[in-house]
């Protein structure tokens, strides 16, 4: 018991010569000791605007209204950090021994001025060679004895402000951050809690840093964080350094990919259905400080669309891009929402009715990026287009956009070549196709809104269109092509009934053969040479197709020869119209103009024989009638006087 007191009366003798001299030394002494201790490890002077006041609880130290750390000296005049108050924790038992340790720094809100330099050093890093950091000699004489090294164990940020300029891009504001981080151990690892409201919900961060002291010197340690936001979460697990150089494993997860990318900053992103609106991802990742971003051996789910492969990107202006990715089966087949999708028949009929939109689209993200992507799938559904093993290429150059096809398997055949979009002076696109196999029914349904002609076909062409519509694009399209197609049909006339009994409209007519080429000019396709070949029926056609406009004018021409007689009958077919509602109707009066002209010949021969045979005279088609009757009465007249003359 005896030496139970003495120990208990050893400690309030200790503690009341401590509170003795915590009353005694003045607040301005121990902030002149920290802020000296501070320079002397950091080259930064510390600043006390207002009154420095003592504190015994909840924390022995100091505390001061309008702080300021200083600047490096290549950044500017304007403090690095300022603060409406800041509390210094201090060591009661270092403070005993007539030493200063920094125990915990409390900043109510500060305002953080971070910039990079054009090297890449940001000016948070407190010791480099150039500036008068770590240069204990900065210490005053009489307060060397004092400092310590910095071993800050707490540092906590409540409603700061950040203004971050890089050394590339424009700056980057942030308020109400709030930011708590631990470091018990000086040659330990750091725990740093990071509360962020880019878009004003909050974004949790969480951090870990190995060696922090190593960290602080610009070494490359041991570092794992993660960020938190409703609808997702991000970690890395790897290595990094004070500059943001860092390798490791990524992973991610979100649940609704617009909502986290909102509140991370990344408003109007909307993703359909398929292209990530839930996102799983997981990657080796390495970045480099002049923004070098590398995902290596990466798995990526979108929506349940799995694929994976490789990722570079550049962060300059613009945007560098390398991507390749590799798939087996891709379902964007919910690109729009059930509502839309109900809609959508009804407004397709609107729209080819009213003819092409004239509203202007905007061509400029052409320009935010240049690379090469690579997709290479084993099929892929998206908004009724099946496609089959493909792979694309597309290349991004200076707002030029050359989409590679080697080769797609799209609509029951193949397609390959290249599509390009031009956006360097104007919008223009075209491209160079060649196809074989194609279901034309289901191709042309698709991609034109017209379902009448099926078969598979065979060919290629070359487009080209300008304009900011689609309306403009249509209008001024021009190229050239040619076009084969095996066993097929028509629908919307049947060819064997208009050539029986000339009534045509309805039903279907089935084709061996249909050939063609044809060229494009202004909007409109010429056809000139239309071939299509039927049991026992050849059929011509020509005319204008009208891609603009979206009307028809063509003429087909059906010709049935009749058994045994050498003789053919030809009944033409004239589609007019627009292409929502086209009028397909024999031509009776070409049909029948050979025969009657063929009878006004006859008529005219044998009218001419019998007026030679009453004038005595041969008279031959090209003779003109007015003539020959007028010579004849001439003659006539001269025979008679003759006569008369003659006394006869």
């Amino acid at each position: 018991m005896r030496f139970l007191l003495r120990l208990l009366s050893v400690v309030v003798i200790v503690i009341s010569l401590m509170l003795g001299l915590l009353f005694v030394l003045p607040g301005e002494k121990v902030a002149a000791l920290a802020a000296a201790q501070i320079e002397a490890q950091t080259g930064r002077k510390l600043s006390f605007g207002g009154k420095v006041k003592f504190t015994i609880w909840p924390v022995l130290g100091i505390k001061s209204d309008g702080v300021s750390l200083s600047n490096a000296d290549w950044a500017g005049p304007e403090p690095m950090l300022t603060a409406q108050r800041l509390s210094i924790g201090i060591s009661a038992s270092d403070l005993l021994r007539g030493k200063l340790r920094v125990t915990e720094v409390s900043a109510l809100l500060p305002r953080l001025n971070l910039s990079e330099r054009e090297d890449g050093l940001g000016n948070w890093v407190l010791t480099t060679e150039g500036e008068s950091g770590g240069n204990p000699e900065a210490v005053p004489e009489e307060n060397k004895d004092a400092v310590l090294p910095v071993a800050i164990e707490k540092l906590t940020l409540t409603g700061a402000a950040l203004r971050y300029q890089p050394r590339e891009g424009a700056a980057i504001e942030m308020r109400s951050i709030d930011m708590s981080l631990k470091w018990p151990d000086p040659s330990g690892t750091v725990n740093m809690d990071l509360v962020l409201r880019p878009a004003g919900e909050p974004v949790n961060i969480a951090a870990e840093i190995g060696t922090f002291s190593r960290f602080l010197a610009g070494d490359v340690v041991s570092m794992g964080a993660s960020v938190d936001a409703t609808g997702g979460f991000m970690r890395f697990d790897g290595r990094a350094d004070l500059n943001g150089a860092a390798t490791g494993r990524m992973t991610a997860k979100t649940s609704d990919t617009a909502r986290f990318l909102s509140i991370l900053g990344l408003s109007d992103v909307a993703l359909p259905a398929g292209l990530g609106q839930s996102i799983t991802l997981g990657a080796d990742m390495t970045y480099t400080t002049d923004g070098r971003l590398a995902l290596r051996d990466m798995a990526l789910d979108l929506d349940g669309n799995q694929l994976e492969g490789a990722l570079d990107l550049a962060t300059t202006e613009p945007l560098q891009f390398t991507v390749q990715l590799n798939a087996d089966d891709l379902d964007f087949g919910n690109l729009v929402d059930a509502g839309s999708a109900a809609a959508e028949p009804d407004a397709a009929a609107s729209s080819q009715a009213a003819g092409w939109s004239k509203e202007a689209f905007d061509a400029s993200p052409l320009a935010l990026a240049n690379g090469t992507a690579i997709l290479s799938f084993n099929s892929m559904k998206a908004q009724g287009y099946e496609l089959g093993a493909s792979q694309f290429s597309l290349k991004l150059d200076r707002s030029r956009a050359v989409l590679e096809l080697q080769p797609a398997r799209v609509f029951g055949g193949t397609l390959q070549g290249q599509l390009v979009a031009n956006n360097r002076s104007g919008f223009s696109t075209g491209g160079k196709l060649t196809f074989r196999d194609i279901h034309l029914g289901q191709a042309l349904s698709q991609s034109a809104g017209y379902d009448r002609l099926n078969g598979e076909a065979l060919g290629e062409f070359e487009l080209l269109a300008s304009g900011s519509s689609v309306d403009a694009l249509m209008r001024s399209l021009s190229g050239k092509g040619w076009l084969e197609v095996g066993r097929g049909f028509f629908s919307g006339f049947d060819l064997e009934g208009l050539m029986r009994s000339g009534k045509g409209n309805g039903g279907s007519t089935v084709f061996d053969q249909l050939s063609g080429s044809f060229a494009i000019e202004q909007g409109n396709l010429q056809n000139p040479d239309l071939l299509v070949t039927l049991k026992g029926i050849r059929a011509d056609g020509k005319g204008r197709v009208g891609i603009g406009a979206q009307d028809l004018d063509y003429l087909f021409t059906p010709s049935l020869g009749a058994s045994g007689q050498g003789r053919v009958l030809s009944i033409p077919v004239a589609i007019t119209g627009p292409w929502s509602d086209p009028k397909i109707r024999p031509d009776l009066q070409q049909a029948l103009q050979p025969e009657i002209d063929a009878l006004e010949d006859q008529l005219k021969e044998r009218a001419l024989q019998e007026l030679g045979e009453e004038l005595d005279a041969e008279i031959t088609p090209e003779q003109d009638l007015n003539e020959v009757i007028r010579d004849r009465i001439e003659q006539e007249a001269k025979d008679q006087l003759l006569k008369f003359l003659q006394g006869n």
